[in-house]
């Protein structure tokens, strides 16, 4: 895979993670230890993402 098609699929899994979370948030049986546990993969997602583009530039 390529670095640019690398980084697309990351993208795609930090709007994924972010798709759960709005979707979680909204729910009537909201769990703030999911919330948080997606938020952090997305934090993870999106520091792979810059670790990324800072090293291709």
């Amino acid at each position: 895979m390529t670095t640019e098609g690398h980084i697309a699929a990351l993208e795609r899994r930090h709007q994924e993670l972010d798709r759960q979370i709005q979707t979680e948030m909204q729910s009537s049986r909201y769990d703030d230890l999911t919330v948080a546990a997606l938020k952090r993969k997305k934090l993870e997602v999106k520091d792979e993402i810059y670790k990324f583009t800072t090293t291709t530039q």
